[in-house]
């Protein structure tokens, strides 16, 4: 690293703010303890805690978290509408934020978990990012890129195209129900405000 160049900050902790100004929630804190067995579980949760941020924030309820070794390096919410940017879906920051955490844009061995399956744009950030394993609790039958549509139905399985020299192992339905239901009481509320919008 020659002079002019300055190391990447170090990971947030607890109560101070990332790269992208997202702060880790309390429970995602606390998740880090993972009881026997509950691994994808605890760090999903995480995840979603994330999403209740960009929540609250108007934004889509999306949340993710990069682990490695059982530790979470990098985080991210959904953010498009707030900054402006069509590619700051929460998979996106959180790489960005655990690339900084370890100064590479590589993230060999590293696992992302998401609560909705990941796009296009996100799925080729995945594999350039050489993730491990990519967890998800929703299935996107739209936009998603990771397989979840029913046999034949797929849009996109990035990761299962064998020209592609890298290839995640993908989990998904992981607390599936309460992922979904994050966001359905997003849409449905959000559709209420556009009637009342109309009816006035």
């Amino acid at each position: 690293m020659n002079k002019d160049q300055t190391a990447p900050a170090p990971l947030a902790t607890l109560g101070e703010t990332t790269s992208h100004s997202t702060r880790l929630p309390e429970t995602a804190a606390k998740s880090l303890v993972i009881p026997e067995g509950e691994g994808d579980a605890a760090f999903m949760r995480a995840a979603l805690s994330l999403a209740q941020q960009a929540q609250e924030a108007g934004e889509v309820p999306v949340g993710a978290v990069v682990v490695r070794e059982g530790v979470i390096i990098g985080r991210g919410f959904n953010a498009p509408i707030s900054r402006h940017d069509p590619s700051a879906h929460a998979e996106m920051l959180a790489l960005r934020d655990a690339a900084l955490h370890v100064g590479n844009y590589r993230l060999p061995g590293c696992e992302l978990y998401v609560t909705l399956e990941p796009c296009l744009m996100c799925a080729g950030a995945i594999f350039h990012a050489r993730i491990a394993r990519v967890i998800f609790g929703a299935s996107d039958y739209k936009t998603g890129a990771c397989g979840s549509a029913p046999q034949g139905d797929n849009v996109l399985n990035v990761f299962s195209e064998p020209r592609l020299n890298h290839h995640a192992e993908v989990v998904s339905g992981v607390l599936a129900a309460e992922c979904g239901q994050i966001l359905s009481d997003f849409f449905v509320v959000r559709r209420a405000q556009q009637r009342n919008r109309e009816d006035e």
